[in-house]
């Protein structure tokens, strides 16, 4: 420093302090400094930013959180107790029509309904359908918001969903990842068809909503895969689209309202598939034939191979269930069979699947 100091003189030193000083601070002098080092920074791209606020502008105001309103104390003097969070639900229809989880709702008492914009109000549950874990609610609220559901047989694995809800009882938190996969199987409910997706699904996103980039519906939320009860990327929605049929049966017939051919089957066995001649993706075995069903009137039998329904494959038991549930009683439904070596073709009229425990 004392060299520093001897090189350049005191006087000079404090020149260049008071230069320095100038350049800061006076405008005259600071403004082309600025500019020169402004100039110096790379811009920000324009244009260039993702973002998928508008999609969650769209979406956020029809998913509510739902409470259950406890009962007053018992004690002698009367304490507020606080409601307790009970999941998520989204309104679906502009007459008050909420979709949720069946899980979430069905031991629950008074069900309070709350809004983004801050409103709240009671519901009345209209419906529940165990077997997909759907419960359909309805408010009583002018001008609620409304969040239609979307067709969802289009998404792909690797498209960006957004999951909306209320995690935690944290108040609506939006999560975002992409579709995992389609079609997958927990063997939680009946009818399953699930999205799964690894945008944080945590405890209180039941019910809420799976929406597309553009904030459209295209699922409810419902399940997750986690050691410890948080989010570790293995959530899971029920697609609309059956969701839709769920909604729309409980409505117009306070039930689902399910096809049915009065079956049992299974997946053929490497074992099996050797015995009669066939790969195992070829189709499915039938297991049971329940009587006075049109399984049994259009002449099926235990052993028989379900080759194809409606020219479409049977490989997986349970999607064809599924398709088969679909269908209205009365359809009709034409079926390819193999029994002992040879193929058959058989008709079968759809009847109401008979009621189970809720």
């Amino acid at each position: 420093m004392k060299k520093f100091l001897t090189y350049i003189g005191m006087p000079a030193l404090a020149g260049l302090v008071v230069g320095f000083l100038l350049l800061l601070l006076v405008p005259e002098f600071s403004a082309p400094l600025r500019n020169y080092l402004a100039s110096q920074i790379p811009a920000a791209p324009q244009g260039d930013v993702v973002s998928w606020r508008d999609a969650v502008d769209r979406a956020s105001p029809a998913v509510v959180s739902l409470y259950s309103q406890r009962p007053p104390s018992s004690s002698r003097y009367q304490e507020y107790r606080p409601p307790a969070s009970l999941g998520s639900g989204v309104i679906v229809k502009e007459d008050g029509y909420i979709l949720t989880n069946n899980h979430v709702v069905n031991r629950a008492g008074q069900i309070l309904v709350a809004l983004k914009d801050g409103r709240e109000t009671s519901a009345t549950i209209v419906g529940i359908d165990a077997e997909t874990d759907l419960a359909v609610l309805k408010i009583n609220l002018s001008d609620a918001p409304v969040l239609p559901l979307a067709n969802s047989d289009p998404m792909r694995t690797g498209d960006v969903v957004l999951a909306i809800g209320n995690p935690f009882r944290l108040g609506q938190t939006v999560t975002q990842g992409i579709v995992s996969a389609r079609g997958r199987e927990l063997r939680l409910n009946t009818y399953e068809d699930f999205i799964q997706t690894d945008a944080a699904i945590n405890p209180g996103n039941s019910g809420g909503a799976l929406v597309d980039a553009r904030g459209n519906l295209i699922g409810i939320s419902t399940a997750l895969l986690s050691r410890d009860g948080g989010s570790q990327g293995l959530g899971f929605a029920i697609p609309s689209n059956l969701a839709r049929y769920v909604l729309e049966s409980i409505i117009s017939e306070g039930r689902v309202i399910r096809g049915w051919l009065g079956i049992e089957s299974q997946p053929i066995t490497p074992d099996l598939a050797k015995a009669l001649g066939v790969s195992p993706t070829d189709g499915i075995i039938i297991a049971r034939v329940y009587p006075d069903t049109p399984a049994s009137q259009a002449g099926l039998h235990r052993g028989d191979v379900i080759l194809s329904i409606n020219g479409q494959g049977a490989g997986d038991p349970r999607k064809v269930m599924n398709r088969v549930a679909l269908q209205m009683p009365g359809d009709k439904i034409n079926m390819q069979v193999l029994r002992d070596g040879e193929k058959r073709e058989v008709e079968l009229v759809v009847s109401v699947r008979p009621n189970v425990v809720q």
